[in-house]
């Protein structure tokens, strides 16, 4: 398998994002599906049997409204500043750390 780079503007690859969450993929499989498409000959090949159907897609979209709501009703984000930086993701002491302190937080509340 190759791989390419493709460059593409920002509103586009959360839009994308957006909608392989909504069929339960990658942004990865939806371009290889779409470049799949544009070179069939048109007979229903391998690309087309890979394309979910309306009410499936309708069924995932409806489950992923549902986890939303749920993070909702529970107060639960989902922001990019709550993310990591690569090098916070790779502090591994500090990440120990951090989960040491908060079991430690946990069973003082049990007690």
């Amino acid at each position: 398998m190759k791989n390419i780079t493709v460059s593409i503007d920002e509103e586009t690859y959360r839009l994308a994002r957006i909608r392989a969450a909504e069929l339960d993929t990658s942004v990865s499989a939806l371009v290889q599906d779409h470049l799949k498409s544009l070179v069939e000959d048109g007979t229903g090949g391998r690309a087309s049997d890979n394309r979910d159907t309306k009410k499936e897609a309708e069924h995932r979209r409806g489950l992923i409204r549902q986890v939303f709501q749920d993070f909702e009703a529970h107060g639960i984000g989902l922001r990019m500043s709550d993310n990591l930086t690569r090098e916070e993701l790779y502090d591994r002491a500090r990440a120990r750390a951090e989960a040491q302190a908060a079991a430690a937080e946990d069973e003082d509340k049990r007690e």
